[in-house]
């Protein structure tokens, strides 16, 4: 079974642009592991654009499900997440301004940084993903620095779906297997919806699970929140 973590980044984005508390951050939540969501992922950023550090704190205390808090290790966010204490921390090498994520973790060259991170938070009980490329090389080092689980950066297979979906997802298979052959636990997110979900699926079957925040939210529009996480969790299961 792949669990569904929902991102409710774009609930806290679409929240900060009036200013107030509507919608309601956590009563969505709530909302999403009702309606079946197996977890809630939220990356808290430096200038706070989206999710404030004092969601987090308030997730912390009424979440149910697997609470996912993805981030660029430094100062603020490792005291947060120590602090936290969630199910799982997914490390994202992402610059200040990036606006979104958008490349995975050369763990060849950060091992030794990467492994102290993940050794201090597994000391916290914090299970440790980092996101990588579909790369066997960045798998390996994830590997090798200690991580618990990969994240797989989807962007470019699902941009590249649409034209060739055997070779865009050619090399997430490769790198699932390099995963599954090292002990790894097994992510993926970034740009995935109802259109490329489940052939990601069906050709990764170790895919533990994906993390869906900017088009399931999308779809939430047209479909209803409710509705929308049944059709995600269709796709996956």
């Amino acid at each position: 079974m792949t669990r569904l973590s929902v991102n409710v980044n774009k609930i806290a984005t679409l929240r900060n642009s009036r200013g107030g508390n509507n919608p309601d951050l956590i009563q969505v939540a709530l909302d999403c592991e009702r309606f079946g969501a197996q977890g809630i992922t939220v990356h808290p950023r430096p200038d706070e654009r989206h999710i404030k550090y004092a969601d987090v704190y308030a997730l912390k205390a009424v979440i149910k499900t697997e609470f996912n808090i993805e981030g660029n290790p430094e100062g603020k966010f490792i005291d947060l997440v120590k602090e936290i204490k969630p199910h799982q921390v997914t490390l994202v090498p992402d610059p200040p301004g990036a606006i979104t994520s958008n490349a995975g973790w050369n763990t060849l060259k950060y091992k030794d940084f990467l492994r102290d991170v993940i050794r201090d938070f597994k000391e916290e009980g914090i299970r440790v993903s980092l996101f990588v490329d579909p790369v066997e090389q960045m798998v390996e080092g994830a590997a090798e620095a200690g991580a618990d689980r990969v994240e797989l950066y989807t962007e470019p297979y699902a941009k590249n779906f649409l034209m060739n979906k055997d070779q865009a997802i050619s090399e997430y298979i490769i790198a699932a297997k390099k995963a599954a052959s090292l002990g790894l636990g097994l992510n993926a997110g970034h740009d995935l919806d109802l259109k490329n979900l489940k052939y990601l699926k069906d050709n990764i079957p170790n895919l533990d699970e994906v993390s869906i925040g900017h088009a399931l939210i999308c779809d939430a529009l047209y479909f209803g929140l409710e509705n929308t996480i049944q059709m995600y969790l269709k796709e996956l299961n």
